[in-house]
């Protein structure tokens, strides 16, 4: 909208056409700073490999970490707890101590075993079915197995001593001590790829801030230029965020490419041991809302180390 007074006009710019423009602008900036990375292609890519392999660790190691527990938990992670009746214990009241315990809270499944069950599975697998058909009783107890929910050492102990206070139960048999390392392990392995991961996402803020230092005193001259013809702080800013985060975009992308590859590398391997064990298993990956965690990720470093170069750098570069 154009005023007109005494020889003089002034145009008015409206909110949209001031949105459309900011609009316009990110787009150019966004645009041109992708093209300089790519004018400089060794350097983008020596960055972007620095990042990736910063991002690719702990990414390679929570991965390995989830799979571990994938399979600890197919080949028992969840432990089974036999518990042994008394010899005096009826069916009937050991199939109704079974369904008490599998009505429990907690509690996945209650398998009753009766003694001539245990006594048919004995004979099979020891190879003493002869010598035990001379036995003139059973001497086998009748047994209930049970698979908790949680694998929680704790709260596992605190059931088995429930159980063993049962009139009708004579011992209860669990191995917690692998249980307990297990946890212990999984437990430090977790906490060892967080501090990875903190420490390796500010080596790459460190790394971008020193880039974009470095491409701030480059265009050192032409800030001055902008900051004297009325350019704010922000309009200056804008480039060097939009190379933070090319920066951090390439990196990130560069990040799920050696993970795929590590992935691919060590399929194999892993793959064969599990087989040895009988278990069908394969390596899973990050997945497509892990691969768009990582990149996320990687913008933010990205944005974060500019963000911080900027505001160090720029405010002393003043146009005299």
């Amino acid at each position: 909208m154009n005023t007109r007074g005494s020889g003089a006009t002034a145009a008015v710019t409206g909110r949209g056409d001031r949105l459309q423009s900011w609009f316009l602008h990110h787009r150019l900036v966004a645009v041109s700073s992708l093209a300089e990375l790519l004018r400089s292609p060794v350097a983008s890519v020596m960055t972007w490999l620095m990042i990736g392999i910063a991002m690719a660790l702990p990414t390679i190691l929570y991965l390995m970490l989830v799979n571990v527990s994938d399979i600890s938990g197919q080949w028992g992670g969840k432990p089974k707890v036999s518990v042994y009746l008394n010899y005096e214990t009826t069916d009937e009241a050991a199939r109704q101590l079974a369904q008490d315990v599998m009505a429990e809270e907690g509690v996945e499944s209650a398998t009753f075993i009766s003694r001539n069950e245990a006594l048919q599975t004995f004979q099979q697998r020891s190879g003493f079915g002869e010598v035990l058909t001379t036995l003139e009783r059973n001497p086998l107890p009748h047994v209930i197995e049970i698979v908790p929910e949680s694998a929680d050492p704790l709260a596992l102990a605190t059931r088995v001593k429930a159980w063993e206070a049962l009139e009708t139960v004579d011992s209860v048999s669990v191995d917690l001590k692998w249980l307990e390392r297990l946890f212990a392990l999984l437990q430090f392995s977790e906490r060892l790829v967080s501090a990875l991961a903190l420490v390796l996402g500010a080596g790459v803020v460190l790394v971008m801030g020193n880039t974009i230092r470095l491409a701030i005193l480059n265009r050192r001259e032409e800030i001055e230029i902008i900051k004297l013809v009325g350019g704010t702080d922000a309009f200056v800013r804008r480039p060097f965020l939009y190379l933070g985060f090319w920066y951090g975009a390439g990196g990130a992308i560069t990040a799920l490419l050696l993970t795929q590859v590590s992935i691919l590398v060590l399929a194999g391997p892993v793959e064969a041991l599990a087989q040895s064990y009988r278990n069908e298993f394969a390596l899973s990956g990050p997945g497509f809302s892990g691969a768009l965690l990582i990149l996320f990720i990687g913008v933010m470093l990205g944005v974060i180390g500019a963000l911080l170069a900027v505001g160090r750098h720029l405010h002393e570069i003043e146009p005299t």
